[in-house]
């Protein structure tokens, strides 16, 4: 087990790799190894674990009757998958999680994870903290899910994200495809998007930044 790829979770956040080793020594948990497009948890599965992703990365879906998936988030090393759900009075995963890469997990099973919880107040306060970060990001990104024109939600993802880092440039969240599956859509429909505000001067895009040139013309968009 390498404790040091723990330092860059939120779970374990502010504390050294001999501190996690020590926290862990006596907290029952696994690890496991998955392949590509292997599933972690399944929807509505009854929720008894929480992992911490240690290599790879994972997404979470939602399946609807009709046969649709909305991509939901996308998680990389160090995040945590299934806290609020394990921890929830309802007790089952609301959405699929799935690897998109060869994916290893440090896995606690629910009581375990309390119990690590209870160690240290540090542990329960990052735990607060990510678990309120991820349920403000899934508020956001239902917002975002309620546009159904390419542009309006890049509009809506620009305009947030300036909103939060207060600069009119934005970074591109890692690569243009999982920027795509964020938003739900095509990697060549998001380029050929970007492209076509950009040649209308609304922003102007050179990867990995956007710079946002007409902030009102992409509020616009928001309201056709």
């Amino acid at each position: 087990m390498q404790f040091d790829i723990l330092e860059q979770s939120w779970l374990f956040r502010g504390m050294s790799a001999h501190q996690i080793q020590s926290l862990l020594s006596d907290i029952p948990y696994f690890t496991r190894n998955y392949e590509k497009d292997e599933t972690i948890f399944y929807p509505l599965e009854m929720a008894g674990r929480i992992g911490v992703i240690l290599r790879g990365k994972v997404q979470s879906y939602k399946l609807f009757p009709n046969g649709n998936q909305v991509n939901v988030t996308i998680r990389t090393v160090g995040d945590i998958i299934g806290p609020a759900a394990a921890l929830s009075v309802q007790g089952r995963y609301p959405f699929g999680v799935a690897t998109l890469e060869h994916t290893e997990v440090l896995m606690f099973r629910r009581e375990s994870f309390l119990c690590l919880l209870r160690k240290d107040p540090r542990l329960a306060e990052n735990a607060l903290s990510e678990i309120s970060s991820i349920t403000f990001m899934l508020q956001q990104r239902l917002e975002l899910l309620c546009y159904h024109g390419i542009d309006q939600k890049i509009a809506f993802y620009l305009l947030m994200a300036s909103k939060e880092s207060g600069k009119a440039t934005v970074l591109i969240p890692g690569s243009m495809t999982k920027w795509a599956l964020m938003m739900n859509v095509s990697r060549p429909s998001l380029y050929r998007e970007l492209k076509r505000l950009d040649g209308q001067s609304l922003l102007r895009f050179t990867a990995p930044e956007i710079q946002i040139l007409d902030a009102p013309a992409l509020e616009k968009l928001l309201r056709k």
